[in-house]
C-alpha cells in the first residue's frame, strides 16, 4: 500500500468532510430529489446529479440544499426526473432535466423562486398550495 503525504490526507479528510455535510439533512430546506432508477440513469440523470452537486457547490447552496437519489418514479419516459422542493413553493417534479437544464432550475427556481413550467411534469393542484 502507498504511502499518503501529510498534505493528501488532509486533502482527502476535507473531501470526506464534504461529503458527509451534503449528506447531512439538519438545518436543510431545499430538497433535490433525482430519479436514478435504471431508465433514469440510461437517460442521462448521474451527469444531471452532478451538475445540481457542482452548482449548488459553486453558487454556495449546497449548505441549505440536499440532494437525494430515488429509485424510478414511474416517468419513463421524461426521464431523467427531479422533484424540487423549495420552502413557500409547491413541490413539483420536472421532466427531461438534461445537465444543461440544471442551471435554470437552480438560478430560476431555486433562487429565482420562479416554477419552469414548460418541464413541470408534476405538482399539486392549485387547491392544494393555497
Amino acid at each position: 500500500m502507498a504511502k499518503m503525504s501529510l498534505e493528501e490526507l488532509r486533502k482527502l479528510r476535507n473531501n470526506v468532510k464534504s461529503d458527509l455535510t451534503r449528506r447531512d439533512t439538519d438545518g436543510k430546506s431545499i430538497q433535490i430529489i433525482v430519479g436514478m432508477g435504471t431508465c433514469g440513469i440510461a437517460a442521462g440523470a448521474k451527469e444531471t446529479l452532478d451538475a445540481f452537486i457542482k452548482l449548488l457547490d459553486e453558487k454556495k447552496l449546497a449548505d441549505n440544499a440536499i440532494i437525494r437519489q430515488t429509485g424510478c418514479m414511474g416517468m419513463c419516459a421524461n426521464e431523467p426526473t427531479v422533484e424540487v422542493i423549495v420552502p413557500d413553493m409547491p413541490k413539483v417534479i420536472y421532466g427531461n432535466v438534461k445537465a444543461d437544464v440544471v442551471q435554470s432550475i437552480v438560478n430560476d427556481h431555486i433562487i429565482g423562486k420562479k416554477l419552469l413550467d414548460n418541464l413541470i411534469l408534476d405538482r399539486p393542484s392549485i387547491d392544494i398550495t393555497k
